[in-house]
C-alpha cells in the first residue's frame, strides 16, 4: 500500500541564488563545507526563512510517493516530513514545497 503525501507548494519558478547573494553568517555557520567548491556557486535559495542549497537534498526514487509532480530532491526535517526540491530544465529556477506524510 502507497502511503498518503501532502504536498504543499505555491507551484511557482524562482531564480536560484549565487553565493554572494548569501549573507556571510550564513555562508560561515551553514555552507562551510561548501568553501572553495566551485561547483557551488549556484544552487541557493531561502524558503520559509531558511537557507538551503541543492547538496543539502537527496535525489528522490522514481517509484517512489514523492515522485509525483516531478520532485528532483527531498531534505527530511522528520520521519514523516520534509522539503521537496523540482528543479527547471535550464537549471537557473526551481520550484520548492513541503510535504508531510
Amino acid at each position: 500500500m502507497t502511503p498518503h503525501v501532502v504536498i504543499i507548494t505555491d507551484h511557482k519558478w524562482h531564480n536560484f541564488m549565487v553565493r554572494d547573494d548569501v549573507p556571510s553568517g550564513v555562508l560561515e555557520n551553514q555552507f562551510s563545507h561548501l568553501k572553495g567548491d566551485k561547483l557551488c556557486e549556484e544552487g541557493f535559495f531561502k524558503y520559509h526563512e531558511w537557507w538551503y542549497h541543492l547538496s543539502d537534498f537527496s535525489i528522490i526514487n522514481k517509484d517512489g510517493p514523492l515522485s509525483r509532480n516531478s520532485w528532483h530532491g527531498y531534505l527530511a526535517d522528520s520521519f514523516y516530513s520534509g522539503v521537496l526540491v523540482q528543479v527547471h530544465a535550464d537549471h537557473q529556477q526551481y520550484k520548492v514545497g513541503r510535504y508531510m506524510a
